[in-house]
């Protein structure tokens, strides 16, 4: 293993390491000899400092996104799962590429590129290539030896992708808010969503009905003049409603809340026709709306699997066009969720650099495949998924749908969690318990 420095976090021991992978997977197999252009997959080795001498079975976590890098955990309590899962595992957390230490993508690396090169670079950023890195990654740095996953939302998709290509590398599988429908279609998963994104406005201003008068304010105030944010990009009502994005979690109404809260500058901070918009509102509007540099350009990708009937042309776009309640004049104005529009691509300046990739992308129909169907059907590998009823992200029927037809797969459905349910100290006990009582980790432990 190439070692780059070994410390202590409080309760954690923490290693980090990096590899070189190749940038295009097509003339390479895991666990072989790297050719051709190569990029750095970068993965930290964490363990309960009175397990670090002691040879555990091996968990890699599969980081939600797509476009986001591993957890930096502060200590085993930061985010809850960590704090069960080293009791049992030596847990290996990559920054998937592209993200965190691992060859990072963003505005500096695609304005070297015009359209095409762009949209080709990017192709090698999806499940196709991340999962062909884990394995690798075990093959050449773990002897070979089975692990199991625990994948969190989009890490939910590479697990299915996981066990797809290489389901003899996986001892074991767990997933939380994250299986996708297979079939695959962008299309199809933002016509389940945009109705609970209306739901879960809706629930936002039953909550806080203030915040009613205190949006329509606003947005009458963007649809008046021009308002920049302070890093230039223009604050439209499009951008506003993008608060929505956070509504799949908790306590995203709260924060929510406390943004508006600070909306107006004048008086004792009550909406009004005359008062002025704060700097420090604009402030966490625009924190709260920012893009991460490839959580936007991969969004509606991750749903791409192999040859495509047609191109997917900016799917959440086209059914946002039929779905007359989020139209920006609309009041009670409605917030989006999880959600890429083509306007992001030119009003946000860490966005724009991606714009003529992304034109090129929407119109492609050639993508590398990520789930095979049959091989799912006949799965072996235990598969243990927390599917949360109300989850605003990825649709909970659509998850049932396709756990009826991946092989030896279990679930367990409840509406106590929002999306990020894995970050508090119950969802993985319960579905690691769950598997461990019913002999799907005899092999392990």
């Amino acid at each position: 293993m190439t070692l780059l420095a070994k410390y202590y976090v409080p309760g954690l021991a923490v290693e980090d390491h990096s590899i070189d992978v190749p940038l295009d997977w097509s003339a390479c197999q895991p666990g072989q000899d790297v050719a051709g252009e190569t990029i750095k997959l970068f993965y930290r080795v964490v363990a309960a400092p009175e397990h670090v001498h002691d040879d555990l079975p091996l968990l890699v976590f599969l980081q939600g996104g797509p476009g986001d890098s591993g957890p930096r955990p502060l200590s085993p309590a930061s985010d809850g799962w960590i704090e069960e899962a080293i009791k049992h595992f030596r847990v290996i957390l990559p920054d998937q590429r592209g993200t965190g230490r691992s060859s990072r993508v963003d505005t500096h690396v695609m304005k070297t590129m015009d359209g095409a090169q762009g949209a080709a670079y990017l192709k090698h950023f999806l499940a196709d290539s991340i999962v062909r890195d884990f394995e690798h990654l075990r093959l050449s740095e773990f002897g070979g030896a089975r692990w199991v996953t625990l994948g969190q939302s989009y890490g939910g998709f590479l697990t299915l992708t996981y066990l797809s290509l290489f389901p003899r590398g996986v001892a074991a599988s767990f997933t939380t808010g994250g299986i996708p429908h297979v079939p695959a279609d962008a299309t199809e998963v933002y016509r389940h969503t945009f109705p609970r994104m209306v739901a879960k406005t809706k629930q936002f201003y039953e909550r806080y009905p203030q915040d009613v008068e205190r949006m329509a304010s606003v947005a009458d105030k963007l649809e008046a003049g021009d308002i920049a944010l302070p890093n230039g990009d223009p604050l439209t009502v499009q951008r506003l409603q993008c608060l929505g994005s956070d509504f799949g979690m908790k306590p995203s109404f709260e924060r929510v809340h406390w943004i508006l809260d600070d909306a107006f500058l004048d008086g004792d901070g009550s909406a009004d026709v005359d008062a002025r918009l704060s700097d420090e509102f604009l402030a966490k509007v625009m924190d709260a709306t920012s893009s991460r540099p490839l959580y936007w350009p991969l969004q509606e990708f991750i749903y791409a699997n192999g040859e495509l009937d047609e191109p997917i042309r900016w799917a959440a776009q086209r059914v946002r066009d039929d779905t007359a309640e989020f139209d920006t004049g609309r009041r009670p104005l409605m917030m989006t969720g999880e959600c890429v529009f083509p306007w992001m691509f030119e009003q946000e300046s860490a966005l724009r650099p991606f714009k003529p990739a992304m034109d090129a992308l929407m119109e492609d129909t050639h993508f590398g495949t990520i789930y095979d169907v049959e091989q799912l059907a006949r799965n072996e590998v235990p598969l243990q998924a927390a599917v949360y009823f109300d989850d605003m992200y990825v649709d909970s029927g659509m998850q049932l749908d396709t756990l009826s037809r991946v092989g030896n797969s279990h679930y367990w459905t409840t509406n106590e969690f929002e999306h990020d349910g894995l970050h508090g100290c119950v969802v993985f006990k319960h579905i690691f318990t769950e598997a461990l009582n019913r002999g799907d980790l005899e092999e392990l432990f």
